[in-house]
């Protein structure tokens, strides 16, 4: 078959079976542990479910990669299981990491609280100030980490300059492109050597699986794969299928929340009732000529706090809400929100939140496929209620 450059045809046609199976227009789940021996003389080719290799992992693998433009691509459990394992692949007792200092509340905890046992240390930089990183970086040092977009500050690091910097010094440069998404950057296109996912998130957009994925240099992702085979964090095939199935309208939906996040994001900046906005497409984003320079979207997540900075009237705000549901996790069809000291990073204690600028008040919003409008409206109606409250 033709290959395709778009995107769209990638995210349907690539790495599908030829020909189909059965000729069944949908890949079917196969619900199978074990497979008929096939003459392998490697370990890691026997054909079982825990080592990654059935067609549900394999098809999902290529179609990463194909919509990345990377070598390779593999699957997980979830994404801390991507994450995790990817680490451990590259980092052994004695090596030392760079990491971004705004970053997930589960990476954050996994670099912090379980590396350090294992002998590997750290250091967290200023990721948008490269001249700053070189005082940090060690002989011992294999691999500088970022996220595209910072959860839940949404800064943009200088990534070209992260790429750049891990080639001069020989490390590996990984990226987390979960808020991004494939469909807004592809970290590969720029010299990225690894980028994770939480497929949890916008890769399947439904809210009802956990996954992760890890797309890049092919020596990388085969050595993740052997890696996670022995942690045995492998994808379960009903979820593989579910994946497959809402990676397909992965453009439609994210193009969708980047228009609706962009329009939400301006009317929150303009609301008297509102403190501070952090979305990349707004032009007061410190970040913004960045994002708008390599981004083909600015992402349906943003975050903002009231000018009454109380976590207690934060909570109130989102209970007058109707449509976005109070719940951790992000990416989904439906609107979520959150207080990220209260979900994703509640493992920080209070004073690690403060000193990378997230307060208790702060709201983090993942746009669904609703109406914008409607979204809109429904703010207004809240922020009225706690505006009336507040003067009270």
């Amino acid at each position: 078959m033709t290959s395709s450059k778009r995107v769209e045809t990638k995210l349907i046609h690539a790495g599908e079976l030829r020909p189909r199976v059965a000729g069944a227009v949908n890949l079917p789940i196969f619900q199978s542990a074990t497979y008929e021996y096939g003459g392998e003389d490697n370990y890691h080719d026997i054909r079982y479910i825990r080592l990654n290799n059935t067609p549900n992992h394999i098809v999902l693998g290529e179609k990463l990669a194909a919509i990345e433009g990377a070598e390779a691509g593999m699957v997980a459990a979830s994404g801390m299981a991507a994450i995790s394992t990817a680490l451990l692949s590259i980092l052994s007792k004695g090596d030392h990491i760079l990491l971004q200092d705004c970053l997930y509340g589960g990476t954050h905890d996994f670099v912090t609280k379980d590396l350090p046992a294992l002998g590997i240390e750290h250091d967290f930089i200023d990721a948008s100030d490269p001249a700053s990183w070189e005082k940090k970086i060690r002989k011992e040092t294999k691999a500088i980490y970022v996220e595209t977009i910072a959860n839940p500050l949404l800064d943009v690091p200088e990534l070209a300059a992260v790429v750049d910097f891990a080639r001069d010094h020989k490390i590996i440069s990984i990226v987390d492109n979960t808020f991004a998404s494939p469909i807004n950057f592809r970290p590969a296109e720029m010299g990225f050597d690894l980028s994770v996912h939480s497929c949890t998130k916008y890769l399947n957009g439904h809210s009802d699986i956990v996954g992760g994925a890890c797309i890049g240099k092919a020596t990388l992702v085969k050595n993740i794969t052997r890696k996670l085979n022995h942690f045995g964090g492998t994808m379960d095939p009903h979820a593989a299928f579910l994946l497959h199935r809402g990676m397909k309208t992965l453009a439609l939906r994210v193009r969708h929340q980047n228009e609706s996040a962009l329009k939400i994001a301006q009317y929150l900046e303009k609301h008297s009732a509102i403190g501070k906005v952090n979305y990349p497409g707004l032009e007061s984003h410190p970040a913004h000529a960045r994002a708008a320079k390599w981004f083909d979207g600015f992402g349906g997540m943003l975050s903002f706090e009231l000018k009454e900075e109380n976590p207690a009237i934060a909570d109130q705000f989102l209970k007058a809400l109707q449509y976005p549901i109070s719940a951790p996790s992000l990416g989904g069809v439906e609107s979520l929100i959150t207080r990220p000291a209260t979900t994703s990073h509640l493992g920080l204690s209070k004073a690690d939140r403060k000193s990378i600028g997230i307060s208790d008040s702060l709201i983090r919003f993942s746009t669904g496929i609703e109406a914008t409008e409607d979204l809109i409206d429904d703010f207004d109606q809240a922020l009225k209620k706690v505006s009336v409250k507040v003067s009270k």
